[in-house]
């Protein structure tokens, strides 16, 4: 006896099904000319595209990637609400990740935000990093990044937020990339900072900083004060005036205050000296070459460690056995007992004047430049 589920197929009755769907699949038929990729992005496919738009940058998208990448308005909504996947750093600016941002991060989404929506961001065409937040990168200490300053080109207009000081620029710069940020080069990040800084003694300290670090010459950086047109400020007038004359830190820059005030001889400041064999032997601070008396100046914060401490008494020794006299002091010495220092320096320069035997090293292609007529 067949039952009913052991019916043969030519003994059932037909199936009828609707129109356009086949025996082993229900979806309905894509219309010509459409595929399955061609339909609106799902969930998994917005991800993907959002990968690929941040790849480049730091996990980073800009509204206008995102879109352009396919993914809609509402998922970027969604996933950027409180406790979602990504976060909105700045206006249309977003970081697809759910930890803090470090200062990479932070510094790319300023251009980011910066940037034309249709232009790459990586290029440095329509947006670059500079000032302080550019110095940051470099590895310039103590210098505010926040608000981070980022050039666009004039005539265009940009409102600026707590964290971004959008700046329209007729010159626009030569661009580097740092840190896989565009930036300005060092020079003109220095001289950006220096125009919207009020501090006088964080001028001061920040532009001896980026000439310390080499990142650029006193002369390149005195052509692009010059060619900013901020010469005319005190502040920054007298910042350039100390770089030329050789001193490259703020501690430098105070001895010369004090030193300048007396009636001692003019030193040379960070000159390099030679042996007679043409070797070199150091850079002391100052240096005072017709008697041969050095004053070094020597930071606690560079002597925390045994080697470096070794270091500076073999700097000191070299010197020494060379037939300079040395001062040591340290800036807070200078700054709270400046006449403690220039009497030191006064006895030793009397001493030196009396010995029969000069000293043995020679400064050598070291001149006192001078930017400004009268100074120096």
């Amino acid at each position: 006896m067949i039952t009913p589920q052991q019916t043969p197929d030519h003994t059932r009755p037909p199936t009828h099904r609707p129109l356009g769907r086949t025996a082993t699949s229900r979806r309905p038929v894509q219309p010509a000319g459409r595929t399955a990729n061609d339909r609106r992005p799902g969930k998994a496919t917005g991800q993907a595209a959002a990968a690929h738009a941040a790849r480049r940058q730091f996990n980073l998208a800009t509204r206008h990637q995102l879109v352009s990448a396919g993914v809609p308005d509402g998922t970027i909504t969604s996933r950027t609400r409180p406790g979602g996947p990504w976060q909105r750093l700045l206006p249309r600016v977003y970081l697809l990740q759910t930890g803090p941002p470090d200062h990479r991060q932070r510094a790319l989404a300023a251009v980011l935000y910066a940037a034309e929506p249709a232009a790459d961001p990586l290029s440095g065409d329509t947006a670059v990093l500079t000032g302080g937040a550019a110095l940051a990168l470099l590895g310039i200490r103590d210098v505010p990044y926040t608000p981070a300053d980022v050039l666009v080109r004039a005539p265009r207009r940009l409102t600026g937020t707590p964290e971004v000081r959008p700046l329209a620029t007729a010159r626009w710069p030569r661009t580097i990339a740092v840190s896989g940020i565009p930036s300005t080069r060092p020079v003109r990040a220095a001289a950006d900072f220096a125009a919207r800084a009020e501090d006088p003694d964080r001028i001061r300290s920040t532009l001896a900083h980026v000439v310390q670090s080499g990142w650029c010459h006193p002369q390149d950086l005195h052509a692009e004060l010059r060619a900013a047109r901020l010469l005319t400020r005190p502040a920054i007038r007298a910042a350039a005036s100390e770089l030329v004359a050789g001193v490259r830190s703020i501690a430098e820059a105070l001895a010369r205050d004090t030193l300048t005030a007396t009636d001692l001889p003019t030193p040379l400041w960070n000159a390099r000296l030679y042996t007679p064999d043409g070797s070199f032997l150091a850079s002391p601070d100052a240096y005072w070459p017709d008697e041969g008396v050095a004053l070094e100046i020597d930071s606690a914060e560079y002597h925390y460690t045994r080697d470096a401490w070794h270091a500076t008494l073999l700097r000191r020794l070299r010197l020494e056995s060379h037939g300079i006299l040395v001062v040591s002091a340290t800036p807070s010495m200078i700054r709270d007992t400046p006449p403690q220092v220039i009497a030191a320096v006064r006895t030793l320069l009397a001493l030196a004047a009396t010995r029969p035997t000069p000293p043995t090293a020679q400064a050598r292609g070291h001149q006192q430049l001078q930017l400004f007529p009268g100074t120096g």
